[in-house]
């Protein structure tokens, strides 16, 4: 018997985009569907395009209590065995659900099956796409350290794995993905890669959960790393592979970090190099010199030498666009 899913859509304030995720969810190849939209307290003109739906979608609003609430009381009224999350201002291709069920039936007691999304970029109109990749070293816990798992909309969900660990956790302000993600896998939760991708995650804005406050984002990737590396450490299963792709991701966002936060930034590095003495910098993450001058001197160094080599080519830039005026 072919499982029923449940697409499952919280909206806030998403007028412009509300209509083509809704539509997404209908035009599924899969028939055993239902589409819920959860409204969370929109001041726009989004209730208004959901209502337009009538009867091929269930729905209903409330006050403004934020997306992991939404996506609880989404879980709370769906009724299939898998679930489909959609965020407003996403869309899916229209075999998506078939591809991902049918490979589903090929790997039993799977809990989460997950895929690359398509990133959409738009400024006033969308600019283009391309693949978000996923490595191919599918060792889940690697994958959530390097953040390569995928946003919302790519996985399919088990509903009972989401309901074993307790939902979406209603006070996550970012990363709310990456927190659920990290409960599934400590509690046990089967995770398979399917290779096509049928998500498409539209970046947009600059006020998105994710992006409107960096340092938030990075101190809750942060904590969800060291959450993991916690864990599998206690359990004993902190191999080498994955303490490299844990200290990895660590290096990753101490280089950012160090752009507003020197202090912070160098407590990262620190705590690397006490997790894994012989850390080596991945020979993707920065160019030779800068491996070079933090082997010798330091995090520090590498990057105030890396700030003057970017101010040189700018300074270049600059004086080559001038003499082009001239």
């Amino acid at each position: 018997m072919n499982p029923k899913v449940s697409i499952l859509i919280p909206c806030y304030n998403a007028e412009k985009w509300i209509a083509q995720a809704i539509k997404s969810a209908l035009n599924q190849t899969y028939p055993h569907k239902e589409v819920i939209v959860v409204d969370d307290g929109s001041t726009d003109g989004s209730l208004a395009v959901i209502k337009s739906f009538g009867d091929s979608i269930h729905w209903e609003t409330g006050e403004n209590r934020g997306g992991n609430i939404a996506r609880n009381r989404l879980l709370e009224l769906s009724t299939g065995e898998w679930l489909q999350y959609l965020d407003a201002d996403d869309y899916l291709l229209p075999n998506k659900i078939e591809q991902q069920v049918n490979f589903s039936l090929q790997v039993p007691n799977t809990d989460i099956i997950y895929s690359p999304s398509i990133l959409e970029y738009w400024k006033t109109e969308m600019v283009k796409q391309e693949i978000l990749p996923i490595s191919e070293h599918h060792d889940p816990w690697i994958l959530l350290a390097l953040w390569y798992l995928p946003q919302t909309g790519s996985p399919l969900w088990k509903k009972q794995a989401i309901l074993d660990v307790g939902g979406w956790k209603a006070n996550q302000p970012c990363c709310q993905e990456h927190e659920l993600y990290l409960r599934l896998l400590k509690a046990g939760k089967r995770f398979e890669y399917f290779h096509d991708s049928g998500s498409v995650y539209r970046q947009w804005s600059e006020s998105t959960v994710c992006k409107k406050d960096k340092t938030l984002t990075y101190q809750y990737r942060l904590e969800i790393t060291d959450n993991l590396a916690t864990h599998l450490k206690l359990i004993n299963e902190l191999n080498n592979d994955r303490l490299y792709s844990i200290n990895k991701s660590r290096f990753d966002c101490a280089r950012i970090i160090w752009l507003f936060n020197a202090t912070w930034a160098k407590s990262i590095i620190k705590k690397i190099h006490e997790s894994e003495h012989d850390f080596q910098l991945p020979k993707d993450t920065a160019p030779k010199l800068y491996q070079i001058i933090y082997h010798y001197f330091g995090f520090e160094a590498a990057e105030i030498t890396a700030k003057l080599n970017r101010q040189f080519l700018k300074l270049n830039t600059w004086k080559f666009n001038f003499l082009l005026v001239l």
